[in-house]
């Protein structure tokens, strides 16, 4: 496992594919693949007038997957268009785990042991130990919703995928 972390550099408004492309050409030409991992600009497609078009999540913005050194900081506050790493007097705070994936710069792998239909037991969280019915699901979104049986009623509940599990038979 690397040390390699995920941090935030702040760019003139339309600089950040130009960021990009130079730190990536940097890395390439200097060998530093080992300190700088990845360069990443998070989109989303929205369609405009019936087209789909490419749309920024964070305009100005371009994260970096590194290993933080005097020499990384360099290179990067150094590339053109850059004004500096996002952070309090721009010293580089990295993003957690759960920022990365919440703010859509890497996918969080899901597997579902069960499907629409499918009886299943909650395991974590408030509802722990209830068991409902798999009505609907998005694994690309971490998200299920169950129909538990709450006080004689029938209450859908949203949940992360990982809070339910396959109800084993007897």
């Amino acid at each position: 496992m690397s040390d390699a972390k995920w941090y935030v550099v702040h760019t003139y408004s339309g600089y950040e594919n130009k960021v990009k492309s130079t730190l990536e050409t940097t890395v390439e030409n200097r060998g530093l693949h080992d300190m700088i991992h990845d360069v990443k600009i998070p989109t989303e497609i929205i369609v405009e007038d019936g087209k789909e078009k490419e749309n920024k999540l964070y305009p100005g913005y371009v994260f970096i997957k590194m290993i933080y050194t005097d020499e990384t900081w360099y290179v990067v506050c150094n590339i053109r268009g850059c004004t500096g790493f996002v952070g309090p007097s721009g010293k580089p705070v990295p993003l957690t785990e759960d920022e990365v994936y919440r703010m859509g710069v890497e996918k969080r792998v899901v597997e579902a042991s069960y499907k629409v239909g499918d009886q299943v037991k909650i395991i974590d969280g408030p509802l722990m130990d209830f068991v409902g019915t798999v009505e609907e699901m998005d694994i690309d979104k971490d998200y299920v919703r169950v129909t538990v049986s709450m006080f004689g009623r029938e209450t859908p509940v949203e949940l992360e995928i990982s809070q339910a599990e396959l109800l084993e038979e007897d």
